[in-house]
């Protein structure tokens, strides 16, 4: 597959990355509020989405699927963004960055692990060093927008903070059984709930801060909807 480029920023200046990814990973149900997780579960449940076997869940993708382009395609217009922190694993070490887990809601009723297939997964061609940011990951904010309206403008989708969700080193232990996560290794760390209900929109943007080092990571993409026949 065609390497993407991302820009890795740290304290020792920035330098262009060529990244092939070997995997792609989706962790789901990733709260640290095991209450709200299961309040959640029970909701899915309702609609007759069958739950995940574990929680967190853990969808394997396609490493085709990520891109960093400004525009993606999905078939029908039920599709929808998630913002999330994505853990990357290169060479030399672990990075952070910003994705959305855009997703097929209609198929997700009832096939999860297919919805997320379906679908590209946008990220954002900035990383930064995740060690630089540990110390005060909790801190970290989320938030994105959808374009709504008429005439169009951006509206809030979503906004949370990093101590929501359960922590890196517990999210990837839960993958890899206790080991680092492999070289090559892409792995979205969960979301926020949609302020409003979930729906679709032509235009997704978002953004992750750090707000103790005075920082930004911010991409927008977007959705160009193909004829269901």
């Amino acid at each position: 597959m065609t390497p993407l480029a991302f820009r890795c920023l740290s304290r020792a200046g920035e330098m262009l990355v060529s990244f092939v990814p070997r995997a792609v990973v989706i962790a789901g149900l990733t709260g640290r509020d095991r209450a709200a997780v299961e309040h959640h579960v029970e909701e899915l449940r309702a609609l007759g989405v069958r739950p995940p076997a574990t929680i967190p869940a853990y969808f394997r993708n396609g490493a085709n699927l990520l891109t960093t382009d400004t525009e993606i395609e999905t078939l029908g217009a039920d599709g929808s963004g998630e913002v999330e922190f994505v853990l990357v694993s290169l060479p030399d070490g672990l990075w952070v960055g910003l994705g959305s887990d855009h997703t097929d809601r209609r198929v997700e009723t009832y096939a999860i692990d297919v919805s997320k297939q379906l679908c590209p997964k946008p990220m954002a061609p900035l990383l930064w060093r995740f060690d630089e940011v540990a110390p005060h990951w909790d801190s970290l904010v989320l938030r994105s927008w959808i374009e709504e309206g008429s005439p169009p403008r951006l509206v809030p989708y979503q906004e949370g903070v990093a101590a929501a969700i359960r922590p890196p080193a517990e999210l990837i232990a839960g993958f890899t059984g206790g080991a680092p996560l492999p070289v090559g290794t892409v792995l979205f760390g969960g979301t926020f709930a949609a302020r409003g209900g979930i729906r679709p929109s032509c235009r997704f943007e978002m953004e992750l801060e750090d707000p103790v080092l005075g920082r930004v990571i911010r991409h927008g993409y977007r959705v160009r909807t193909l004829p269901l026949t």
